[in-house]
């Protein structure tokens, strides 16, 4: 810089001494002499000549951003594709769906060299960028070939149009009709991040089909009448961050009651949920596969008066669900014959509740702790047993307890009674608190008696969820009473 700077003050110095030599020279050919005014005059023009010179060094010096064209294929940085340069139109008017497909086509010709899961070509960290555009298309985004992973699509609206394919998915993670061979998992590691997904009631959101480690992140997903979300096989699909609705509202929706489709469809193991509002849908979350997770998770989909369910476990035999730190808006959760639940730390307003419901008569396993309830004193149970099909008959390892109500009617496996009284018989009835009927597995009991000699007393009757305490003889006596349906010792 500093060098350039002493040639430009050269340079300057010479243009100054040739201007005022041709000026000098000029003058003496036509035998004139330099006015006052004339020299001033030529002074001036001469420094204004000078400042423009230094104003161009300035600028030249300065550093500045400014994009790189963008070359024939679309591609101005390794493995970064920018659809506007497929020919995607970003207003929306018209149709980017081959832009789209040719920017995908593309990214997926990455590197060769590395892999991921075996059989799944490590793209190195591919990006489709959509560039905040908003995009139509009227066919599902499908990669053309499995067994790629390590990609990114981001930054943009895609919208169905109006001759979308009913029943398909905007962005389809699903094998290609190609007749190469197929690794273990379609695909590995890719992020669908920052995108708004309007399926233009056509069809569905996201289709992730046996893939692994895919990233769903920051989305919001609206307009679907199927699933917003489909997840079948594989496993490790996170969702997180994300808004979901069939129509768009923010609750209190006239039109509630004809809500309709599921939000996330999980229908693999090892998913988990995270952080996602769904907002409008018959289904908030309907979960058939194992091992799934579901951590601060809000549905107000549709009110489980109207039909609707927060969140239905159809895994009866084998649910290994945890739900955690979640908020049940006037939507309940519903558990088919649930087997190694954990439900804890959630919030249920509006007399949303936990329904665990008999297929073949089995519940196991089951954690339902430290939950606040809220209702409108209706009389609805907080955990209920909906035992329409058949009745609960292997009942094992439940535990419901420490949850707090408000309007709503108090359910646990464990409870508490003390009586005082003066006779030889203390009846305790518990079946206004214990989740199961005719179902105590264990009793602990105390007397304690004022009289001078301690009663023969003994525990006589345990059914139908009532315990019966007796003495020999009349005592004044305190009787407490703790009596528990989970385990058997």
């Amino acid at each position: 810089m500093a060098k350039r700077s002493l040639l430009w003050s050269l340079l300057l110095g010479l243009l100054s001494c040739f201007i005022v030599v041709g000026t000098y020279g000029e003058n003496l050919h036509h035998s004139r002499t330099i006015s006052s005014g004339n020299y001033h005059e030529a002074m001036h023009r001469l420094k204004a000549f000078k400042t423009s010179l230094t104003r161009h060094e300035s600028i030249a010096s300065t550093p500045s951003y400014s994009p790189s064209p963008l070359p024939s294929q679309g591609v101005n940085n390794p493995h970064v594709y920018h659809v506007t340069a497929y020919g995607a139109d970003p207003s929306g008017n018209s149709d980017s769906t081959e832009a789209l497909l040719a920017a995908i086509a593309d990214a997926t010709k990455g590197p060769s060299e590395r892999y991921l899961l075996e059989g799944i070509n490590d793209l190195g960290g591919a990006q489709i960028n959509l560039e905040g555009g908003n995009y139509m298309i009227s066919q599902p985004l499908k990669l053309p070939v499995v067994g790629v992973g390590n990609l990114m699509i981001h930054g943009g609206t895609i919208r169905a149009s109006n001759n979308f394919p009913a029943d398909s998915y905007i962005i389809d993670l699903s094998k290609s009709s190609n007749k190469t061979p197929s690794p273990s998992y379609n695909f590995e590691y890719i992020t669908l991040k920052d995108l708004l997904l309007d399926s233009n009631f056509r069809g569905g959101g996201i289709s992730v089909i046996n893939s692994l480690r895919i990233n769903i992140d920051n989305c919001y997903i609206t307009h679907f009448t199927t699933n917003g979300i489909l997840v079948q096989s594989g496993h490790e699909t996170y969702i997180r961050n994300s808004f979901l609705g069939q129509h768009i509202t923010a609750g209190g929706d006239k039109n509630e009651r004809n809500f309709s489709g599921t939000a996330i469809n999980l229908q693999g193991n090892d998913n988990a949920v995270t952080d996602v509002v769904i907002f409008s849908a018959a289904v908030g979350i309907m979960v058939t596969g194992q091992a799934n997770t579901f951590s601060g998770v809000h549905c107000y989909n549709k009110a489980t008066g109207f039909g609707g369910t927060g969140i239905y476990l159809k895994l009866p035999g084998l649910t290994q669900t945890r739900i955690v730190n979640s908020y049940m808006d006037y939507t309940s959760i519903v558990a088919e014959d649930p087997v190694q639940l954990h439900i804890s730390s959630s919030f249920f307003l509006g007399d949303a509740n936990i329904v665990l419901k008999s297929m073949n008569g089995v519940v196991n396993g089951v954690s339902i702790v430290d939950n606040m309830f809220s209702g409108k004193n209706s009389g609805v149970e907080i955990v209920h047993l909906d035992q329409s099909n058949s009745p609960f008959h292997q009942v094992d390892q439940v535990f419901v307890d420490r949850n707090i109500a408000r309007g709503m009617k108090l359910k646990t496996t464990t409870a508490k009674m003390s009586m005082q009284g003066n006779g030889t018989s203390w009846s305790f009835d518990f079946n206004n608190i214990l989740l199961f009927p005719n179902l105590i597995k264990n009793v602990q009991y105390s007397l304690g008696s004022t009289c001078c000699t301690f009663p023969n007393h003994a525990l006589r009757n345990v059914s139908e969820n009532r315990v019966v305490i007796e003495t020999k003889e009349a005592v004044n006596a305190d009787v407490f009473v703790m009596v528990d349906q989970s385990v058997a010792s």
